[in-house]
């Protein structure tokens, strides 16, 4: 989450998504009919049909703005985590335009190669061109600008589909001067080239937006800020296993793990938790639902820190191993447990863990080691 979104209420930053849509639908407008107009007297058909990308660019931006308006609608019964992966569903919605734009870029292109016509260039077409190309970089960049200070997948997907605009007539310009000068015809070819590009870039805005989704990791920054905020609460030792379920942009409920005294009652737990509860939400406007509880041994004695010396030692020894929390020894019971996070790239995760164990009780054969398997959910 950009500093600029965070600061922003929701109310503000819907409010600044509608605008930059708006300044995307009258300049596209205003392209679509200056086009319209030149083609229309200079009966060319690209320029034509360059009008009609406008409007389709237009409508995204209109996409954007129902999906914005969407997705602030408040929760409810169905919905109790409220709407805010409409904008997703938006983004999906420009994702699929942009890479659509460019296979149909690239079937033209094909035909072209395979149909040559003699190029013809007039003055005023390529002056057309030119002023769209400059047109469509401001606006590309404008609502790039826009998105990353809003937030908002949906604006960087329109900038991202107006810069490839301007890259698809910027290469007509620069075949028109490739064919005035050596009298080559390339635009066929430059135009397979490019709908290369725009394809991926819309591959790359609908994998986003469906990783968004399904449930992807989280962003690093946020993860820290999110630890940060709960280790600011006294009394708390460690966070981990945290788990932050993504319901739209800047819309975080989630869960996390604390490590505490052991000698901590029941009231002063749940005070406690409470207090993280609220320390995440005011640093980072994130919901925290429920707050888990590691105990720690405050009385540690010369075996037990041998126990947790030799643990760390085996999770040293081996690259599968990315963490151990939760350490915790029942001196009544003989039992240590501990929770071990293991990468997903271990062939076998648990016999990752279930390795750990027996080891441990070899060297300390009078204790029952219990171990939790966790995942690598967060940075």
């Amino acid at each position: 989450m950009s500093e600029d979104a965070q600061a922003l209420s929701m109310q503000e930053r819907d409010a600044g998504i509608v605008r930059a849509s708006i300044v995307g639908i009258v300049a596209n407008i205003l392209l679509a009919a200056f086009k319209a107009a030149v083609g229309a007297l200079s009966n060319s058909i690209a320029i034509k049909l360059d009008a009609v990308n406008n409007l389709s660019d237009a409508f995204s931006s209109v996409v954007t703005i129902v999906g914005t308006k969407l997705a602030s609608r408040p929760a409810d019964a169905s919905h109790p985590f409220g709407h805010g992966r409409a904008e997703y569903l938006t983004t999906i919605a420009i994702g699929i335009v942009v890479a659509f734009a460019g296979v149909e870029a690239a079937r033209e292109s094909i035909w072209r190669i395979i149909n040559p016509e003699e190029a013809t260039y007039e003055a005023v077409t390529l002056i057309v061109v030119g002023v769209a190309v400059v047109a469509k970089i401001a606006l590309g960049r404008y609502a790039l600008s826009r998105g990353k200070a809003l937030n908002s997948g949906s604006l960087r997907a329109s900038g991202t589909d107006a810069l490839m605009d301007a890259i698809i007539s910027a290469s007509t310009l620069v075949a028109a001067v490739i064919f005035i000068l050596f009298g080559v015809s390339l635009e066929a070819w430059l135009g397979l080239v490019i709908s290369g590009f725009i394809v991926k870039a819309g591959v790359d805005i609908l994998r986003e937006a469906i990783a968004k989704i399904l449930g992807g990791r989280i962003d690093a920054s946020l993860a820290q800020e999110v630890r940060a905020a709960v280790m600011t609460v006294p009394g708390v030792h460690g966070a981990y296993d945290l788990v932050l379920n993504d319901y739209g942009p800047n819309r975080y409920f989630g869960s996390v793990h604390v490590e505490v005294d052991d000698t901590l009652t029941a009231t002063e737990i749940d005070a406690l938790t409470r207090k993280v509860q609220d320390a995440v939400m005011e640093k980072c406007d994130v919901m925290v639902h429920t707050v888990g509880i590691y105990s720690t041994n405050t009385q540690r004695t010369g075996e037990q820190a041998d126990i947790f010396l030799a643990l760390m030692r085996l999770a040293n020894n081996d690259r599968n191993i990315l963490q151990t929390h939760g350490f915790y020894v029942n001196e009544e019971a003989k039992r240590v447990q501990f929770d071990m996070v293991v990468g997903f790239d271990a062939p076998d995760r648990p016999a990752v863990v279930e390795g750990v164990c027996q080891e441990l009780h070899r060297q300390f054969p009078a204790y029952e080691f219990v171990a939790t398997l966790d995942s690598d959910i967060s940075d």
